[in-house]
């Protein structure tokens, strides 16, 4: 049987990730899909529109469909709540209807804000209850792809970091243009979050696809993927400033929680169902993010 990988929101930083990390597999003939930021190899599609969807499955035929395209900053999902709605609802049920029609299996990129981030750590089958609209859009999204298939899955991740095309790109190396400059940098030291390479979880995706191909009926139902390491935005701040030997005394920490949506305390993940299937590899952040920030780094 060919493998057949179908990305959506491959030109967004986590998606990018688990596209390359498919193409350097010769095993798998992997198709991604991106709309704003089409280009080189990308197919130009636009998720919401149905039609759309049913065109490039159908003509592809994917064994694997991962999902990764959503609206991700939760001050954004606040503001635009019908915009959210096309592209975290709407779009999934599009694809899983879509996937259920040709027997593809669905891996829906979900987040750790399905959690309030009261009772840590978090198993796959704890309750979630999620404190902002982002992590319920995110929710919803699990809710449309584990009904409409239960062979489908979800994988719930961090915060992440990986290779950018612009600093703001990612929550964590938006933080870098101020440590560079010098200027006051007030940084949450409240919320405890994990932040994860994605080249690590794209690599982890990569051997579950093959391993759900291998073993359809072991291969089901909700994932976690996360690093260990337990770190505020100060505390990540210093890490990137240390890492270029760069002054800390402009990064000062904010012990109250942080304003805009409400954001959970600590929603660490325990990983164990995925470390089951998976051989998975954890960059340290003082090492990941030093690579990722070097193109950008300004003495």
């Amino acid at each position: 049987m060919t493998k057949r990988v179908l990305v959506t929101g491959a030109s967004g930083l986590f998606g990018r990730s688990i596209y390359k990390e498919f193409l350097n597999d010769n095993s798998w003939e992997t198709l991604g899909l991106a709309f704003s930021r089409a280009k080189d190899k990308l197919k130009k599609v636009d998720i919401t529109d149905e039609n759309q969807v049913k065109e490039v499955i159908n003509s592809f035929k994917p064994s694997v469909i991962i999902h990764s395209a959503a609206e991700r900053k939760p001050d954004a999902v606040e503001n635009d709540p019908d915009g959210t709605k096309k592209l975290n609802l709407s779009a999934t049920e599009y694809i899983c209807q879509a996937a259920k029609a040709i027997g593809a299996w669905v891996l829906y990129i979900s987040t750790d804000y399905v959690f309030d981030g009261t009772s840590p750590p978090y198993e796959e089958d704890a309750k979630p209850n999620p404190l902002n609209k982002y992590g319920q859009s995110k929710l919803d999204g699990e809710k449309i792809t584990l009904e409409a298939s239960s062979d489908n899955s979800v994988l719930r991740v961090p915060i992440l970091y990986g290779d950018i095309e612009y600093l703001s790109e990612s929550a964590v190396t938006v933080l870098f243009e101020k440590i560079m400059t010098g200027s006051e940098l007030i940084a949450s030291d409240y919320e405890k979050r994990y932040p994860t390479h994605c080249g690590d979880i794209a690599d982890a995706i990569r051997q579950l696809a093959d391993k759900r191909l291998q073993d359809p009926e072991k291969v089901c139902g909700v994932f976690h993927w996360s690093s260990k390491e337990e770190m505020t935005k100060y505390d990540m701040s210093i890490a990137m400033a240390s890492a270029f030997s760069l002054s800390t005394e402009n990064i000062k920490p904010d012990r109250s929680p942080s304003k805009g949506a409400p954001r959970p305390y600590n929603t660490h993940l325990s990983c164990k169902k995925m470390e089951a299937f998976v051989s998975g590899r954890r960059t340290p952040f003082s090492e990941g993010i030093k690579a990722v920030l070097q193109p950008y780094f300004k003495k």
